[in-house]
């Protein structure tokens, strides 16, 4: 009933939310986004709000993020195009529509389709656009709603358009009258053009609007829990479960399993750079697949349960006789089998055939959902589970049933792909059931598989938006806990998504001061659109798992982002100095960490692009390269050495500048990329371009400190960050970061010509002498102040961050311009 009321509210939420979307008027959406800046008058007659750290009821909250959500649906709608991207028509023939429920429902039969597919908005209109001067008057929207080789489905919305969400007030628009008229016209020519898909952001809206449903709604609106969970109300682990535990987690990892184990509904843990996120996920997921409640958990037995008085050994017996008349014959609870892994071998990916030994104590299994916003941190996080597998009470590394479901999984991760594991069970059948496959039912089939997968599964892995995909209204239970990585970089529409089915505990695990979420719609980001569930949370103080320990960077390299966004709490772990410490740090320019001041640096716009390069920038970052791996060849290696840049239109230059260099394998030898491509990787060396150099223009959106911080904390040995001092010193963190570079003498200005920078001579002049530090016990940092620093040159102004805008979807496309 739960299941068939879940899908009778999503159908009523989606017909909302095409009859408003497919109402609007492309060339309005077009003309309205030209203009660089809405004025307040249009933003209020929006009905628009800011987001809000707490909420006074559902109302308050859906009056909130529904107009900020539909203005990301028009952002969408407008950039649904490439830039680059030649605009592509198609041509369709109506071959029947009949109307229901306030719909046109059109079949449309073409020759070739390409990529259309199921969600995909479409546009139909009687002209091509860009034919002559002369607008179009007969066009409008239309949703994919099923596709075949030659034919697909439609649903348009013909009866008005809605201007004001807040307001169901339909105008009549003589464009739909138009179409209406005609689009009952069989065998009539329309011109057709993709437009986008709105699979991701109709499944956000419905989780939005099930929020009155959920049974912590109460919690999401006042972001605080007044529930206190009692200890008894705990769960605890078997004591060798907890000795390994212990033995592998620090003291802030230790804490943040230990907040999940107390059943707190909401579970906050804040994963720094480098301080073990997801080795405290794997420890989290291990505990609670093998926790049982504390009031009925001791060492090994169940106790702590109301005892009468003790009886005497014949008493007993006749009471055992009674109460369990199968000591002397068979259970009858064994003649059928065991559900949830009971019967002490848990199903298995098939990689690692080790069992998984059940405490015979255990009388529930818990079903997990591991979700992430994007394809690639959610295959980061299955590779790392496939490679280490859990615990389990006994302390036994086993390897659980898992499935990993979605589009665009990685190789790494095909073994527990749905899809790869649909074809070995289809790879299984016999003929004669491949035989009525082939006569039809195969795709019910296939559902039927991919719903059985799921049941067996003790962990499933999704990304946000496919976990509201239909394919989990099949499943037998919902999940039991939902654990949410990256849940700084989701809006929080995309974050209720796989919280709408409901579950009895959620973990959000992320870094607020790291990446943000993708939002497109400029208007919808000034009302604070991306701000994230978890920073919402955490702003209304709500309490949060900080992870304390870092262990990918060198102390040098750590001291600043420590300082600026994390009050100077993060602490380095045992050895990591002596871990990080390279050949190449005798140099002072090729340091733990380097600011070079590029002084005669100039930003370009490309012509068409909102992005922006610097060439200067890429010719001194080539000449240094150069520099390193001839001293050092075993950076020349991509999985050593990363260029980094906060614009794709600089990457895109690095490339090519590489690519002319050292031919088609340069990506074997340089690793480029966005500064959202980087998130959640490192390297040893990390050369960073921030590529805006004019003060006058600003910096835009390189002022975001919190790609400042992932870009700055990619590295284990050695950061290296090129850019303008002089424009980057209009922003407070980024001043904060050069003057914090100019203390520990750390900061070079360079001047044309680059080579000078980096002659023999020049670099003699920066090469730490060993042999004054020998027998003075004086560390690196110490020994550092004997050397004189290199004459400083003129410094040059920095560049700019806004730049960054890009699709999240299922995908995890970045917001890196």
């Amino acid at each position: 009933m739960a299941i068939e009321r879940n899908l009778i509210e999503e159908e009523g939420c989606l017909h909302r939310f095409y009859k408003i979307v497919l109402g609007w008027d492309y060339l309005r959406l077009l003309k309205e986004s030209s203009k660089k800046n809405k004025n307040a008058a249009n933003e209020k007659d929006l009905g628009l709000k800011q987001v809000k750290d707490t909420y006074k009821d559902v109302d308050d909250y859906l009056a909130t993020f529904e107009p900020l959500l539909f203005e990301e649906v028009k952002a969408q709608i407008v950039q649904g195009k490439d830039e680059e991207e030649e605009t592509e028509w198609k041509m369709g023939i109506v071959i029947q529509c009949h109307e229901t429920g306030g719909f046109h429902l059109p079949e449309v039969f073409g020759e070739d389709w390409g990529s259309v597919s199921q969600n995909d908005l479409l546009l139909l209109t009687k002209k091509k656009f860009g034919d002559d001067k002369e607008l179009p008057t007969t066009y409008a929207f239309a949703l994919v709603e099923h596709r075949l080789p030659d034919k697909i489905r439609l649903r348009m919305q013909l009866d008005g358009e809605l201007k004001r969400v807040d307001k169901d007030e339909f105008n009549t628009s003589k464009r739909l009258m138009n179409m209406r008229s005609l689009i009952g016209e069989q065998n009539k020519p329309w011109s057709i053009m993709k437009i986008c898909s709105l699979s991701t952001i109709a499944r956000e809206y419905v989780a939005l609007r099930s929020i009155s449903f959920l049974p912590y709604k109460d919690l999401i609106l006042t972001a605080s829990d007044s529930v206190h969970c009692s200890e008894d109300q705990a769960w605890k682990i078997s004591k060798p479960l907890m000795e390994y535990i212990q033995t592998n987690h620090n003291t802030t990892q230790l804490e943040a399993i230990r907040a999940g184990l107390s059943r707190r509904k909401f579970v906050l843990i804040q994963g720094p750079p480098g301080t073990g996120k997801t080795q405290t996920i794997l420890g989290l997921l291990s505990a609670i697949l093998h926790a049982t409640p504390a009031r009925i958990h001791t060492k090994d037995k169940i106790s702590e349960v109301r005892r009468g008085p003790d009886l005497d050994i014949q008493d007993k017996y006749n009471h055992w006789a009674k109460a369990s008349p199968w000591l002397s014959g068979i259970n009858p609870r064994d003649a059928k089998m065991p559900k949830d892994g009971d019967d002490g071998f848990f199903p298995t990916t098939g990689n690692d055939l080790q069992p998984e030994v059940v405490n015979s104590s255990r009388r529930y299994r818990v079903r997990v959902l591991v979700c992430a916003p994007s394809n690639s941190a959610l295959d980061e996080i299955v590779l790392r589970l496939l490679k280490t597998g859990i615990r389990d009470e006994n302390d036994r590394e086993y390897t659980p049933k898992i499935v990993r479901i979605g589009l665009k999984a990685h190789h790494s991760v095909k073994a527990v792909s749905m899809d790869y594991l649909v074809e070995q069970k289809l790879a299984g059948m016999d003929f004669q059931t491949a035989d009525k496959q082939k006569q039809g039912g195969a795709g019910r089939d296939r559902d039927t598989m991919r719903a059985s997968i799921m049941d067996e599964s003790a962990i499933v892995f999704s990304t946000l938006s496919f976990s509201g995909s239909s394919l989990f209204t099949k499943l037998s239970r919902a999940f039991d806990i939902v654990v949410i990585d990256e849940a700084a970089q989701a809006v929080e529409p995309a974050t209720l998504v796989p919280l709408a089915s409901g579950c009895k505990q959620v973990f959000l695990v992320g870094d607020p001061v790291q990446l943000p979420a993708t939002v497109i719609s400029p208007v919808a980001e000034k009302f604070g659109y991306s701000m994230s569930l978890f920073k919402r949370f955490q702003k209304a103080g709500y309490p949060v798992q900080m992870l304390k320990t870092q262990y990918r960077m060198h102390p040098e390299i750590r001291s600043f982002p420590s300082s600026e966004f994390y009050d100077g709490e993060l602490e380095d772990g045992v050895d990591v100095k002596d871990r990080t410490k390279r050949a190449w740090h005798k140099y002072r320019c090729f340091g733990p960490f380097c600011f070079f001041d590029i002084h005669e640096g100039k930003e370009t716009q490309p012509s068409g692009s909102g992005s922006w390069e610097n060439v200067d920038e890429v010719d001194f970052v080539l000449l240094m390269y150069h520099k390193l791996i001839i001293s050092y060849p075993e950076l020349k290696s991509s999985d050593r050495l990363a260029i980094i840049s906060p614009y794709r239109h600089q990457v895109k230059l690095f490339r090519n500048k590489y690519k002319e260099t050292f031919g088609v394998d340069s990506e074997k030898f340089v690793d480029i990329n966005t500064v959202d491509g980087f998130q959640g990787r490192e390297k040893d060396v990390a050369i960073f371009s921030c590529v805006r150099a004019n003060k006058e223009r600003g910096i835009g959106f390189v002022a975001d400190f919190r790609r400042m911080n992932v870009g700055i904390t990619r590295a284990r040995a050695s950061v290296l960050v090129v850019g303008s001092a002089e424009a980057l010193k209009q922003d407070e963190h980024w001043k904060n970061l050069i003057t914090s570079a100019e203390e520990r003498n750390c900061l070079f200005k360079v001047s044309k010509p680059y080579t000078e920078f980096l002659t023999e001579a020049s670099l003699e002049s920066m090469l730490k002498v060993e042999a004054v530090a020998e027998g003075t016990g004086l560390d690196d940092m110490e020994n550092d102040a004997l050397y004189d620093p290199i004459e400083p040159d003129q410094g040059l102004p920095d560049d700019d961050y806004a730049d960054d805008a890009g699709g999240g979807d299922d995908d995890g496309g970045g917001m890196d311009d």
